[in-house]
C-alpha cells in the first residue's frame, strides 16, 4: 500500500511540475483557422472546378494565375508546368504568405486567406485536378 502512496505522489508531482511552466505562460493572442477541400470523386471536382472558372471570369480573369492581395505585407507566388491550369490566390488583411504549384494539365486551385498571418503552401501534381482552401487569421 505504502508503494502505491508513493508512486501515486510522485506521479502528482511530475505533473504538477510539467504543467506549470505551461499555466505560467503568456497566452499566444493571435490564431489561425483553415479549410481545405480536395473534391473525392471526379463529378465534384468538375462542379468546383466551374465554380473557380465562374469565379475567375467575374473578377476579369481568363485562365492561368491569378494574385489578388488587399492590405500590407502578404507574399503570394504561383507556378504552373501544363496546359489548362487555373491558380487563384486572393489575401486580404496582412502578414498572409500563399504559394500554389500546379503540375499537369486542367487543374484549378483557389486560395482564399482572410484578416492576418495565415500560411498556406498547395501543390497539384495530375490532370484534371480541383481544390480550395479558406483560411482566417486573428
Amino acid at each position: 500500500m505504502n508503494r502505491r502512496i508513493t508512486k501515486l505522489v510522485h506521479a502528482t508531482a511530475l505533473a504538477a511540475a510539467i504543467g506549470l511552466p505551461l499555466v505560467a505562460a503568456p497566452a499566444k493572442a493571435g490564431g489561425s483557422i483553415g479549410f481545405y477541400y480536395s473534391p473525392r470523386t471526379a463529378r465534384d471536382a468538375r462542379a468546383l472546378d466551374l465554380g473557380l472558372r465562374a469565379y475567375s471570369l467575374y473578377n476579369g480573369f481568363r485562365s492561368g494565375a491569378h494574385i489578388r492581395q488587399f492590405g500590407r505585407n502578404n507574399r503570394a507566388g504561383i507556378g504552373q508546368d501544363g496546359a489548362g491550369n487555373l491558380g487563384i490566390i486572393r489575401q486580404e488583411g496582412s502578414g498572409h504568405s500563399a504559394t500554389l504549384q500546379q503540375d499537369g494539365n486542367d487543374n484549378s486551385y483557389g486560395i482564399f486567406q482572410f484578416g492576418r498571418n495565415t500560411d498556406a503552401n498547395v501543390a497539384q501534381t495530375g490532370d484534371g485536378q480541383s481544390g480550395a482552401a479558406l483560411l482566417f487569421g486573428w
